[in-house]
């Protein structure tokens, strides 16, 4: 069982016991005693069952099992060593257990809410809220019920609350606030002098296109989505003039996986200014990596990406040879684009396919009816690569995959989410079915270029209840807080840097650092066998574990942040800062 799959299971055994303390209490406090009884022993073993499962979470990892280890299990313990003898001696009147019982699923309850609104880290302001929740509860049953409780009860409720609430909740607050992120709007400091070789004009503006025979509203670059496709050889100065003709939002354009210095990133309020309406700024940089990336708006990004506002960067090293075909996925108004046309190739013709997903949400790439293999991944050359055949590769948003092979002279398809999105002739082969590439033992190994590592940052992803806003937000979190109150990491230029990135939370989250590629070393504990793998955008499942490193070399204040552009929009969202 993974890790992903215990932290899903505990939570449903969590609920499980929760709701048969409760109702066996209920069930008591109404006279039904074999309703009781057996409830109370589904409660007893649905307990014990979490004590396998929280003992497993912490032999994973104490990320996924903190809380559950301090605050749960001393509850849980509270409410068998309540409720247990008193059910043992099977009174004649079952009513008398109904408080004991439901003080057992108050305390299990309680337990619960704190992983859901509270999740990392452990604290003792959650666990003295829990404390005091559980009594404050069980006073207001006894004395609903009827039963006797000793005044010292109330008095222990009223000082765990008051103790609780001197050492603050702790609800997705990190220790320490978070400075300030400083930022310079004036004009670019890193700008290129020479004369670009390259230019173009992106004009963002509301418009209407067709997707699949429907007209769609849309915001847009130059009135298409995607936008232009934007081209450059190696060694060209590439000039980008933004316009923004009508978007209120702002937009601003950032280029996605291409490491250019940090006042031309496209960040609003980080590096720049969001441009508004009659408004525009002009990017400058060289373009000296090679490979598949793209562009999109930075500002009010979940939507605006959402909405359009995006488009293609592709770098090559010299011209092109044979047919080179960028396939950029993107879901607008709950329909997929469509890619564009391919007539019939001739067999022997080396294609390139740059898969580019656009998405906030993963998406499953198979291409049936050739071998091919995989040249590229987020704009860099894998190493060794080997032919591939009936398997399928997962692309998280973000992420572009680089797929060659030989025109054969049958049909070649490509499928996306089971979807044949490009095709050369009919092809009818299912491939639902076919394995994943796990792209971190694929290719010719290499040795980690560093030794030692100068900085080493971690990452705790999970979902907590963020109360320093007006109106509370059940936040995507980093460490137990909530843009803008998580902490930069801060490195300086030179520095080895490793991150630890951990998915406590129930679903994917695609990691995105801006400026730089990270060289993966393990996941899971298992390191990373295949060629090296140079990312800046990956999947980090629940449960997972990542260990990734890069060198800081390219100074400035960078955004580090999940790319389902919604998470990041609700709180997950930090900065890498050069000091």
């Amino acid at each position: 069982m993974t890790t992903g799959s215990l932290l899903a299971a505990d939570l449903v055994i969590a609920v499980l016991a929760a709701a048969a303390w409760l109702g066996g209490g209920a069930a008591s406090a109404a006279r039904r005693r074999p309703l009781a009884l057996g409830l109370a022993a589904v409660a007893l073993l649905a307990t014990l069952a979490r004590a396998i499962t929280i003992t497993a979470l912490a032999r994973a990892g104490w990320w996924f099992a903190a809380e559950k280890v301090l605050i749960a299990a001393p509850l849980s313990l509270a409410a068998v060593g309540i409720a247990g003898p008193r059910l043992l001696r099977a009174p004649g009147d079952i009513r008398a257990v109904a408080v004991p019982l439901l003080f057992a699923g108050y305390a299990t309850s309680s337990a619960l809410l704190v992983t859901i609104l509270h999740g990392y880290p452990a604290s003792a302001g959650a666990g003295l809220l829990a404390v005091a929740g559980v009594v404050a509860a069980t006073v207001i049953s006894g004395r609903a019920l009827g039963a006797h409780l000793p005044r010292t009860v109330s008095r222990v409720a009223l000082v765990v609350a008051v103790a609780a609430l001197l050492t603050g909740t702790g609800l997705t607050v990190a220790p320490g606030a978070a400075p300030a992120v400083p930022h310079d709007h004036g004009s670019p400091a890193a700008r290129i002098a020479d004369e670009p070789t390259r230019r173009f004009t992106l004009t963002a503006g509301t418009a209407t296109v067709d997707v699949g025979g429907r007209n769609v509203a849309a915001w847009a670059f130059n009135g298409q989505v995607p936008g232009p496709e934007l081209t450059a050889t190696v060694g060209d100065v590439v000039e980008v003039t933004l316009r923004n003709r009508d978007i209120g939002r702002g937009v601003t354009v950032h280029w996605h996986g291409y490491d250019v210095p940090n006042d031309q990133d496209g960040v609003p309020g980080v590096t720049q200014a969001a441009v508004r309406p009659g408004q525009e700024f002009v990017y400058r940089f060289r373009a000296d990596q090679a490979g598949t990336y793209w562009y999109h708006t930075h500002s009010a990004s979940d939507v605006g990406v959402r909405m359009g506002l995006y488009g293609v960067l592709v770098v090559r090293p010299g011209p092109a040879t044979g047919l080179d075909v960028t396939v950029p996925v993107h879901t607008l108004a709950g329909r997929p684009l469509p890619a564009p046309k391919v007539e019939q190739v001739e067999a022997g013709l080396p294609v390139r396919l740059r898969l580019i997903n656009t998405d906030s949400t993963t998406h499953r790439y198979a291409v049936a009816g050739t071998a091919f293999r995989v040249a590229a991944i987020d704009g860099v050359d894998l190493r060794g690569p080997t032919p591939l055949v009936d398997t399928a590769v997962l692309i998280p948003a973000g992420g572009r995959y680089d797929l060659v092979f030989d025109a054969p002279a049958t049909p070649v398809a490509l499928f996306v989410d089971g979807r044949a999105v490009y095709s050369t002739g009919p092809v009818s082969t299912a491939t639902g079915a076919w394995p994943v590439l796990d792209p971190l033992g694929y290719g010719a190994t290499a040795p980690v270029p560093w030794s030692r590592f100068d900085k080493t940052f971690t990452l705790v992803l999970d979902r907590g209840l963020d109360l320093r806003r007006l109106l509370p937000r059940y936040a995507h979190t980093v460490n137990g807080a909530a843009d803008p109150d998580i902490p930069p990491q801060v490195v300086r230029r030179g520095d080895v840097v490793r991150f630890t990135i951990v998915n406590r939370s129930q679903i994917v989250h695609p990691w995105h650092l801006h400026g730089h590629h990270v060289l993966v070393l393990a996941r899971d504990g298992k390191p990373a066998t295949g060629s090296p793998l140079w990312l800046d955008s990956f999947d980090v499942r629940p449960g997972e574990v990542w260990e990734v490193a890069f060198r800081a070399d390219n100074p400035g204040m960078w955004a580090n942040h999940c790319h389902n552009l919604a998470h990041a929009d609700a709180g997950m969202t930090l900065h890498l800062m050069y000091s």
